[in-house]
């Protein structure tokens, strides 16, 4: 029961300090130059809603979800809180690189820039595939099938955000934008 807290209480740490120091950095940001709708906020926001209510929740509807698809040992825990640390560290390394040019919605800024450095040099949307990285750690952790759904689902809402960003940043930074997207993976460095 010691550890069951244990990792609950770093869980939860990790979670309310990223989103913590999210809100602080939110408002060091440009003003919007061009911001999208209202509806297609909702699109890719309400989905990473469900995703986290589904891990943090202590039981779901469907008694399914609630199996465990790992064993109730120490190891996914540990090997999860290694996963969300280190997908704290690439987003906020990420956020940090980005900075004034950040935004929680597709938008864009007055005075964009297109970053290339840092993180940017290995995929194009490196605050998502940290976010990612806390969620499958997080998963990993809970150890139960709803916890892989979560993933899943946060992953169809960061795809389809990120093909939103491609295309105000194809139209603001033209063949700049399609040279980088040819060298560089839109999530997992190597691959996508």
């Amino acid at each position: 029961m010691f550890y069951r807290w244990l990792f609950l209480s770093l869980f939860l740490s990790m979670w309310a300090g990223w989103l913590a120091l999210w809100s602080v950095m939110a408002s060091r940001v440009k003003t919007a130059a061009q911001s999208e709708s209202v509806p297609s906020r909702l699109s890719h926001v309400v989905p990473l809603l469900i995703a986290g209510y589904l891990l943090a929740a202590p039981r779901v509807p469907i008694s399914l979800l609630d199996e465990r698809f790992v064993p109730l040992a120490i190891w996914p825990a540990a090997l999860g809180a290694a996963l969300m640390f280190a997908g704290v560290v690439f987003s906020v390394w990420a956020r940090f690189v980005l900075a004034a040019n950040w935004s929680s919605l597709v938008q864009l800024k007055q005075d964009h820039e297109l970053i290339v450095e840092g993180p940017y040099r290995w995929v194009r949307h490196p605050i998502y595939t940290g976010v990612l990285l806390m969620f499958a750690g997080t998963a990993l952790a809970v150890g139960e099938w709803r916890g892989l759904l979560a993933v899943a689902i946060a992953a169809a809402a960061f795809w389809r955000k990120l093909r939103l960003e491609e295309t105000v940043m194809r139209g603001q930074f033209g063949d700049a934008y399609a040279r980088y997207a040819e060298r560089v993976p839109a999530l997992i460095p190597l691959l996508l």
